[in-house]
């Protein structure tokens, strides 16, 4: 008969062996798909991956005492490049998650691979609400931010601010779309009236003719449905076309990311509204953070680089909890595991893939009020993430328990 501890030592063997086989091929490999040399490039881009690789760095490298590996590949702003490259990373490559795909389009994408391939798939750059609305899936999370977030919070704070008539310059693609159809619902039921909207092409140089446009239309608020370059090129051409100068019209940006204001600069930019799920400068912990970023990129992080850094963290620790890689009890844990960091305070996964947390609404401060380098915002609210997000009530998605 063998020796008790002899039967305990075997079968703790047993079980170490078996955590360890239930990492899939032996390695936790993850995926970005980025935007990196495009007018996305500033705002997830290199600062994204960056934040992936210290977020596995500072988990120790390794889960359930398998190496964590991250492959990044640039998707160029097009869909179908974004699309085979995830079939390909899921099929041959044995990628076991996407952590983010920046810009809407390529997301919406990815996002039908994944659940065609039952594979996690995270978003932290993209904004659109058709990722935990309509196409929902049991696979995906929206981490970050998404367009009614943005907008119920930043369209309603202009309503009451005084700002009643809208017009909007779009950007042509999904992502503007349907951020400015979530203004477009905020404004009305707040009391106020859309006048009309231009749309514009992705990655435009000169916006003079949009200009125009928003400037005949009278609207009080010109609301810029669109991102990065796009928004930073539209705010300086408003500036130099003096669209604001009369005081009887305010910019409003829907998107922005605290590196379009550090490309446009305080004094242009001083005085817009914006909504953003995290700020630099908040707090001890999210300056603690932002400052190790600072040091490897040379930049202060926005909020979707400080989620990806996030959501990548709650995925190791969700495939440590779930002892192993498979997708549905890694998913399990996800949306039962708290989010306490310094991105989000009691943030959790809803059961349609939407991570609900804390959302802010910041005014850009002038020249003269910023007192040191990327001191840009004064908080202006703190909302809820039950009150930011979209409610179950009014959502679409299958998976919700009404």
């Amino acid at each position: 008969m063998q020796p008790i501890k002899t039967i305990i030592a075997a079968a703790l063997a047993v079980t170490s062996l078996a955590s360890h086989a239930a990492v899939s091929d032996d390695v936790v490999k993850i995926g970005l798909l980025l935007d990196m040399s495009g007018l996305y490039a500033d705002v997830t881009g290199r600062g994204s991956a960056t934040a992936a690789q210290m977020a596995i760095d500072d988990f120790g490298g390794k889960v359930l005492g398998k190496k964590v590996e991250l492959v990044v590949v640039d998707h160029q702003n097009k869909a179908d490049i974004a699309a085979n490259k995830a079939r390909e990373w899921f099929d041959t490559d044995k990628v076991d998650a996407i952590l983010d795909v920046a810009a809407s389009a390529p997301a919406l994408a990815v996002l039908d691979v994944a659940k065609q391939k039952n594979k996690i798939v995270v978003f932290s750059g993209p904004g659109t609400e058709r990722i935990t609305n309509d196409l929902c899936t049991p696979v995906s999370v929206h981490y970050a931010y998404d367009t009614y977030a943005l907008a119920n919070t930043t369209a309603r704070a202009m309503v009451q601010r005084g700002g009643k008539t809208w017009f909007f310059l779009t950007a042509d693609y999904a992502f503007g779309h349907t951020l400015q159809a979530s203004a477009t619902s905020v404004v009305n039921e707040s009391g106020g009236q859309v006048l009309g909207a231009a749309r514009h092409p992705l990655n435009t140089s000169d916006f003079a003719s949009y200009l125009l446009q928003a400037q005949a239309s009278k609207a009080q608020v010109v609301g810029l449905a669109n991102a990065g370059g796009d928004t930073v090129n539209a705010i300086k051409a408003a500036s130099e076309f003096g669209l604001t100068r009369s005081g009887t019209q305010k910019m409003a940006g829907l998107l922005l990311y605290i590196n379009d204001i550090h490309a446009i600069g305080l004094k242009t930019a001083q005085g817009l509204v914006l909504t953003e799920a995290f700020y630099w400068d908040m707090n001890d912990a999210t300056r603690t953070w932002s400052r190790k970023y600072f040091d490897r990129v040379k930049k202060m992080p926005n909020m979707s680089q400080a989620g990806v850094y996030s959501s990548v963290t709650h995925y190791l620790k969700s495939v440590q909890a779930a002892g192993g890689d498979e997708t549905a009890s890694v998913m399990k844990q996800m949306k039962s595991l708290p989010i306490n960091d310094f991105f989000a305070k009691n943030g959790r996964i809803r059961e349609d893939g939407r991570m609900i947390h804390d959302m802010y609404l910041f005014e850009v401060k002038k020249p003269e009020e910023s007192k040191y380098p990327w001191d840009y915002y004064k908080l202006l609210a703190t909302v809820s993430g039950d009150q930011a997000f979209m409610p179950v009530a009014k959502s679409q998605c299958p998976l919700l328990k009404k």
